[in-house]
C-alpha cells in the first residue's frame, strides 16, 4: 500500500507539473484579462489513480512515456478531428509533407468515426488515377483495420517507398459492398495551377492545391490566356473542385487577383494572436470580366476561402455542390524532444461574417452529380435542307460556310459528356458575358 500510495503521489506531482508547464502560455494570456485558471484537482486525482492502477495491475508492464503520450493524444482527439499530438516521427512526416514532393498516394485525408475519410484526391496522383473519390471512407490499409489507428499512423502506413503497392478497402456512398483499390505509391509532385482556353475568349484555370507560389503562378496563367485570346479574355472558369486547400496566404493572393478592395477573409479565436484580417489591394487582373467558380464536396479550407470571398463580393457565380466545410485554423506548436502540438486556434470567416466551419460554401447554382452519355439511338431532327426540292440559300451552294470540318475535333467527345459541370460553367459564363455586354 505504501508503494502504491507513493506512486500516486509521484504521478500526481508529475501531472500537476506537466499541466502547469503546458498551461503556462494560457495563464499568461488570461492574466491580461484578469482571468484566473484553477486546476481541476478532482479530475487530476482520478487521472493519477488510473495511472497508478495501470502501472501496478495491468497484465504487461507499460512505461510512463507511453501512458502519458496516450493520455495527451486522447485529450486532443476529443477536441476536434484536426487537433493532434505529434511525436518526433509524426512531426517529421508533417514537415516532409509540406515540401510539395514526397512518396505516397496523393490524397488529402481526415478522420470520421474512427475511419480515414478522403477529403479529396489530388490531380495527377496515383490515388486519383486509381479512382479514389472525395467522401470515400478507408476502412482497411492492406490487411490492417483502420479502426483504432490515429490519423498520423494511417498516413504513415499510406506513405512509403515509391513503386510499392498498397490495397485500400473503401466504403463509398451508393455502393452496396466495400471496394478494394490497389495503388502504387509514387513521388507526389503537385502542380498547383493548370490553364487552357475552353473556347475563343473564354479561359479555364484549375487550382489543384494552394501552395506558396500559387498566386504568382495564377498571374502567369492569366497573362498567357489573355495573350492567347488576343488581349480579350471575356470570362474565366476557376475550377476548385477536389482542391483540399493548402497555404492561407496563397488563398489570399488568388482572391486578391480578382478583387479591387474589401476584406478577403478574417479569423477569430480566444487569444489575440489568432485574430487576423486580410484585405484586397487594388487591381483586378480580369478587369471585371465574369468568373464562374466550380466547387464540390472535395473543395476545402483555402478553396472555401476563395469561393466565399468572391461570392460575398459578388465577383463570381459559384456553381456545383456544397463544399467540405473545413473552416478552422490549426497552429503547429513545437515542443520538447522534437514533438509538436497541432491545435485548432481560430475559425475562418468570409467577408460578410459567415463561418465556413461545418457549413461550407453553398453554391449560387447547385448541380446534381450526374454523368451524361449520348443516346445510342436518337432521331435526327428534320431541317429545311432535308426536304425534297428545297430552295438553295443563294450563297453559291456552300454546304459548310464555316469552313472544312476538323475530323479530329469531330472524333473528340463533347465537353458535356467528359465534364458536365464544366460544360454548364462555360454556358453560364457565356451568358454572363452577353448580359454584361448588353448592359454596357
Amino acid at each position: 500500500m505504501i508503494f502504491r500510495r507513493n506512486i500516486l503521489i509521484l504521478v500526481f506531482g508529475i501531472t500537476v507539473g506537466v499541466m502547469l508547464s503546458l498551461g503556462h502560455g494560457v495563464l499568461a494570456d488570461r492574466s491580461e484579462n484578469q482571468t484566473s485558471l484553477s486546476l481541476p484537482l478532482t479530475e487530476l486525482r482520478t487521472f493519477s489513480e488510473v495511472f497508478g492502477k495501470i502501472k501496478s495491475d495491468y497484465v504487461k508492464d507499460v512505461d510512463d512515456k507511453t501512458l502519458l503520450e496516450g493520455a495527451i493524444r486522447g485529450m486532443l482527439a476529443d477536441l476536434d478531428p484536426h487537433s493532434a499530438y505529434m511525436d518526433a516521427d509524426s512531426f517529421k512526416e508533417l514537415q516532409v509533407g509540406t515540401t510539395g514532393e514526397f512518396g505516397g498516394l496523393g490524397i488529402e485525408v481526415g478522420m470520421e468515426d474512427g475511419f480515414v475519410k478522403v477529403i479529396a484526391p489530388i490531380d495527377d496522383t496515383p490515388a486519383q488515377k486509381a479512382g479514389v473519390q472525395a467522401g470515400d471512407l478507408i476502412i482497411r490499409l492492406d490487411s490492417s483495420p483502420v479502426k483504432g489507428m490515429s490519423l498520423g499512423e494511417a498516413v504513415k502506413v499510406m506513405r512509403g517507398k515509391p513503386g510499392t503497392d498498397i490495397v485500400l478497402t473503401i466504403v463509398r456512398e451508393g455502393e452496396e459492398k466495400p471496394l478494394t483499390i490497389t495503388i502504387t505509391r509514387a513521388i507526389i509532385k503537385v502542380k498547383s495551377i493548370k490553364s487552357r482556353m475552353l473556347e475563343d475568349g473564354f479561359g479555364y484555370v484549375r487550382i489543384t492545391q494552394f501552395q506558396a507560389r500559387s498566386g504568382k503562378d495564377l498571374t502567369k496563367a492569366l497573362k498567357k490566356l489573355n495573350k492567347e485570346s488576343n488581349g480579350q479574355l471575356n470570362g474565366l472558369v476557376l475550377d476548385l473542385r477536389n482542391n483540399p486547400g493548402g497555404v492561407l496566404n496563397a488563398a489570399v493572393d488568388v482572391s486578391d487577383a480578382f478583387l479591387d478592395k474589401g476584406t478577403i477573409v478574417y479569423t477569430e479565436g480566444r487569444i489575440k494572436n489568432s485574430e487576423m484580417r486580410f484585405n484586397a489591394s487594388s487591381g483586378d487582373l480580369l478587369k471585371g470580366a465574369p468568373i464562374v467558380v466550380l466547387i464540390n464536396g472535395g473543395s476545402a479550407s483555402a478553396s472555401e476561402i476563395v469561393a466565399g470571398a468572391l461570392q460575398d463580393h459578388k465577383r463570381a457565380v459559384i456553381l456545383g455542390q456544397p463544399s467540405f466545410g473545413k473552416g478552422s485554423v490549426q497552429t503547429i506548436l513545437p515542443m520538447q524532444g522534437g514533438t509538436a502540438l497541432k491545435l485548432t486556434t481560430a475559425l475562418y470567416y468570409t467577408p460578410s461574417g459567415r463561418s465556413i466551419q461545418a457549413e461550407g460554401i453553398v453554391p449560387d447554382i447547385e448541380l446534381e452529380s450526374v454523368k451524361l452519355a449520348k443516346a445510342e439511338h436518337s432521331l435526327k431532327m428534320l431541317k429545311e435542307a432535308d426536304l425534297a426540292g428545297h430552295l438553295e440559300n443563294g450563297s453559291g451552294g456552300q454546304k459548310n460556310p464555316n469552313g472544312p470540318v476538323d475530323k479530329k475535333a469531330k472524333e473528340e467527345k463533347p465537353l458535356a459528356e467528359t465534364d458536365y459541370p464544366l460544360f454548364e460553367a462555360l454556358n453560364l459564363l457565356k451568358g454572363l458575358y452577353i448580359l454584361r455586354d448588353y448592359n454596357k
